[in-house]
């Protein structure tokens, strides 16, 4: 009986404490997860504004560049000596014809040495195999092939309709991809998963796939050679980036002038022309419209179909004829005498601004929660379009969905307007590797929308995630940085507004509202502001500490400081211009020219440099052993070094 009391009175004793055992590991479980909660929380805080950031300064440049897009058009129109078009014609195998120019690829020879993949038209499944094969080794198609392609392409697509109407039967689905932005790897991860396409494996591309990505001429060699090969399977939509003006800012057009020298600018006259005849939209059983960007209360899809698409090379707000624009860019203190006239190539009719607007509309619109239809400010083209137009356009086309792309999503898609637009976004780490996946859609005869995400892993796979969004958000502080520094003579006299008695301290509020009036970001930046300044324990923003996170390169102390900050804001409108002046693409001009540039476009600007401080720029670089500057060095020269200060989470 003792032994049992005694077994008892154990039991009891033990079970006591583990008891309290139990209840101080459950306490100590919930602290964890708490604590984990809570940095998981604020990792995903740091995530979202960081890709904010992204997104409002890509907006920001969007909009710039509209505003810039006449000035660089006249670039691309008048600057250009008649030798040098005598040249260019020559060198380039180009003679003129009725039908634009035709390009006589046959004259090109393709060398012994060439181990690249060969085309014989008409094209063949074998052949494309090749071709992914031939740019998955990093091989580039030879000139002589991509000019054959290009030809062929532009036939196909002027039997395309403005609208393509595609059918889905219960034998097959139809695969939807969006943006691509010449990330190759996400076109071959997309036909990895889903399969080529087929007969029984129909796809649409909708839009833009140039720009940004390092390989948009692959991009569209592979595109161009599936729709030769299923002309009734495989559908191209056009999209905002596929325009001629925009390649210039955003790299297309270097990418294709680094890679095809003697012939690229045939080959970009050649997409010019083919961009110009890619469809505007397709409609599958004539239930879901997929376009690039959106609509608008005003979008007429009867209107569409009759529209002659291809006299809009770009979708860029231009002068209406030569005389116009000669006037403007008069007015603007830049003389066009010593250019040519016009190319044939850019003498062609416009649209009337009421098809302009149409096509600009399903190009650039983006979807909001609000009801109505504004104006696209932060994109500088398009609309904000609400529930109540999309629900206006189903009705009046008996339409159940509308299927759309243009805008990053952190998952490649997003559902808006009750399910009724679809946005699919098709490239993956498009701003800093690990910053989104990229998604495709798979439909069924029923029209049911399956989203299939990916996102192509180099080195993320091996990072922790605090790690992927410390290199996330370190990269958009760079260029946030970048921003802030261009701006810093309007934002320091912004701020001394609100310092009253000089103190060098203001209420955030107040920083937080004079940053956004001056960079016009819609950014949080209450929620940034521990990472851009300092804060006194009083609670008060040392305003100047905003720009302590920026230095310029040494040389640029030589030049007047409203000049550096020109540079830094107008660097890449600069490379542009660059671009267009170097016409053997070596990289290299000449100081006159360096001048002669620089002056176009202050003059553009309404920017007053005098030529001493112009001369000092000049100087500040070296010149290499010709006595000619090479552009990289000015990049580096007068590049914005940041220096992001590394926080702990």
């Amino acid at each position: 009986m003792e032994h049992t009391v005694s077994t008892m009175g154990c039991n009891a004793s033990g079970g006591s404490s583990k008891f309290k055992y139990n209840e101080t590991a459950v306490k100590a479980t919930m602290l964890i997860q708490r604590w984990y909660r809570c940095k998981r929380a604020q990792l995903e805080i740091r995530r979202r504004y960081s890709l904010t950031i992204f997104q409002s300064i890509e907006y920001a440049d969007e909009q710039e560049q509209t505003q810039l897009s006449s000035f660089f058009t006249f670039m691309l129109e008048h600057y250009v000596n008649r030798d040098e078009v005598a040249h260019t014609s020559t060198s380039s195998h180009i003679s003129p014809g009725a039908d634009s120019h035709v390009t006589e690829y046959e004259k090109i020879d393709v060398p012994d040495s060439y181990r690249g993949p060969r085309l014989s038209f008409p094209l063949t499944l074998a052949q494309a195999k090749a071709l992914l094969n031939a740019f998955k080794n990093r091989q580039l198609l030879h000139a002589r092939y991509v000019l054959q392609l290009l030809c062929e392409t532009k036939r196909v697509l002027k039997e395309k309709p403005n609208i393509t109407h595609v059918s889905v039967s219960y034998f097959k689905e139809i695969t939807i991809c969006g943006d691509l932005h010449g990330n190759l790897d996400d076109l071959l991860l997309v036909f990895h998963k889903n399969g080529l396409p087929s007969e029984n494996n129909p796809y649409v591309f909708n839009g833009d796939f140039v720009d940004r990505g390092k390989n948009s001429m692959e991009i569209l060699i592979i595109l161009f050679a599936f729709l030769l090969i299923y002309p009734n399977d495989f559908h191209l939509n056009r999209g905002n980036h596929e325009d001629y003006v925009l390649n210039l800012k955003y790299g297309f057009t270097r990418e294709v002038l680094k890679k095809y020298k003697a012939h690229g600018r045939t080959i970009l006259y050649h997409l010019q022309d083919i961009f110009s005849w890619l469809p505007l939209a397709t409609l599958i059983n004539n239930k879901v419209l997929i376009v690039h960007g959106g609509i608008s209360d005003t979008t007429d899809l009867d209107f569409l179909k009759s529209l002659e698409r291809n006299k809009l090379k770009t979708l860029m707000k231009l002068p209406k004829s030569e005389t116009d624009r000669k006037n403007q860019m008069t007015t603007q203190g830049i003389s066009s005498s010593g250019c040519t006239e016009l190319s044939q190539s850019s003498s062609h009719a416009e649209l009337t601004e009421k098809e302009r607007k149409q096509v600009l509309d399903i190009l650039w619109s983006d979807p909001k929660k609000q009801h109505g239809c504004t104006p696209n400010q932060r994109r500088g083209g398009g609309c904000y379009f609400g529930p109540d137009t999309t629900e206006q356009l189903l009705r009046r086309y008996h339409l159940k969905m509308l299927i759309r792309s243009h805008q990053f999503k952190p998952d490649g898609y997003d559902l808006t307007h009750d399910g009724k637009v679809v946005t699919i976004f098709s490239a993956s780490n498009y701003y800093e590797e690990g910053s989104n996946r990229g998604a495709y859609i798979r439909m069924n005869p029923d029209l049911v929308p399956h989203f299939v995400q990916y996102q192509v892993c180099a080195c993320t796979d091996k990072q922790k995630n605090w790690e992927r969004v410390k290199t996330i958000e370190e990269s958009a502080l760079q260029t946030l940085q970048e921003k802030i520094f261009v701006h810093k003579l309007r934002l320091t006299e912004t701020f001394a507004k609100y310092d009253c008695n000089s103190t060098g301290r203001i209420a955030v509020s107040d920083w937080a509202a004079a940053m956004e009036s001056v960079l016009q970001l819609t950014l949080p930046w209450r929620t940034l502001k521990s990472r851009l300044v300092k804060i006194d324990p009083d609670g008060q923003v040392d305003y100047m500490s905003t720009f302590h996170y920026t230095d310029v390169a040494r040389p640029t102390r030589q030049v007047q400081p409203t000049l550096v900050e020109t540079l830094c804001k107008y660097r890449r409108d600069l490379q542009m211009i660059f671009n267009i002046m170097d016409e053997d693409q070596s990289g290299l001009i000449s100081p006159d020219e360096f001048r002669k540039m620089w002056r176009i476009f202050s003059s553009h600007l309404g920017i007053h440099s005098h030529d001493a401080a112009i001369d000092k720029l000049a100087h500040s670089i070296d010149y290499n052993k010709d006595d000619y500057i090479d552009f990289n060095e000015f990049l580096e020269a007068f590049h914005i070094i940041h220096k992001v200060e590394n926080k702990a989470a």
